[in-house]
């Protein structure tokens, strides 16, 4: 069961590896984007600070936090339609689904690297942060850390398989990744706290994954907060999980089921 995760990896990580000015260019963009949120956390100064008590006052951990972990929304929403559409193109979609090997494996796999990857760049944020401009971290439990990174790329993941069953259905661009990555963005505490929100969209906030894992990780990362003490949102990403993973799978198959139906799945 685990060679064929593994065959997909190495797959994704030879193509990769095959351009590595791409690979440099996104290790520069990590220091680029550290120091362009730097710059504008001294424009922020101390203005935000009530804003930011819970999480430590320090603008730049708040928005670095944020801005990092937007890539798991960013990878989770977009790349499973990408891989479909990429396969759509090479004439490798239908080979693959005719393999005895499971929708959600396929999915799944083909994703494996570059989440593994994102989770580099994550982790490569962090040390910036750290040892560059001087963030101050206090990650008492590890655990905690990874289970909520799991729940929450889980939660993205289940749009992530209905965006990539538009793909399949329509052959166009995905609008539910867009209309999710720009609502996420706008109303999930990437760059403020949803607590700056009008009354009136603090409840549509709620109704977002990111808003949950972000503000769990955020306290887990810059307060040392454990598992327990962020029990409601664990419980949230575990709703969340429940409900989209199986959903998007169950979504993408149908859409599978109906290119299949009207001979359309080769069709780009």
């Amino acid at each position: 069961m685990i060679t064929k995760p593994i065959a997909f990896i190495k797959r994704d990580f030879l193509m990769a590896v095959s351009y590595r000015l791409n690979f440099i260019f996104q290790m520069g963009h990590i220091f680029v984007s550290a120091f362009m949120l730097f710059f504008l956390s001294k424009l922020v100064g101390g203005a935000a600070s009530d804003q930011l008590k819970a999480y430590g006052g320090d603008y730049f951990s708040f928005v670095l936090i944020g801005f990092a972990f937007a890539d798991y929304l960013s990878m989770s929403l977009n790349n499973f339609a990408k891989n479909i559409r990429t396969a759509q193109l090479q004439g490798t979609l239908e080979a693959l689904l005719v393999t005895p090997t499971s929708v959600a494996t396929i999915l799944l796999s083909s994703s494996l690297y570059d989440f593994l990857f994102s989770s580099l760049r994550v982790l490569l944020y962090l040390v910036v942060g750290v040892f560059i401009f001087g963030m101050k971290l206090q990650l008492n439990s590890f655990v905690s850390f990874i289970i909520v990174s799991v729940l929450t790329i889980s939660s993205f993941a289940g749009i992530g398989f209905i965006s990539a069953a538009f793909i399949i259905v329509f052959k166009q661009g995905s609008p539910i990744g867009l209309l999710a990555g720009i609502s996420s963005n706008l109303l999930g505490g990437v760059f403020y706290p949803i607590s700056v929100l009008p009354a009136w969209l603090k409840p549509v906030s709620h109704l977002l994954p990111i808003t949950h894992g972000l503000e769990a990780m955020r306290r887990i990362l810059l307060n040392g907060a454990s598992l327990f003490e962020v029990g409601d949102q664990v419980v949230a990403l575990c709703l969340f999980t429940i409900i989209l993973f199986p959903l998007g799978l169950g979504v993408f198959s149908h859409g599978l089921k109906m290119a299949r139906h009207d001979g359309s799945l080769i069709h780009y």
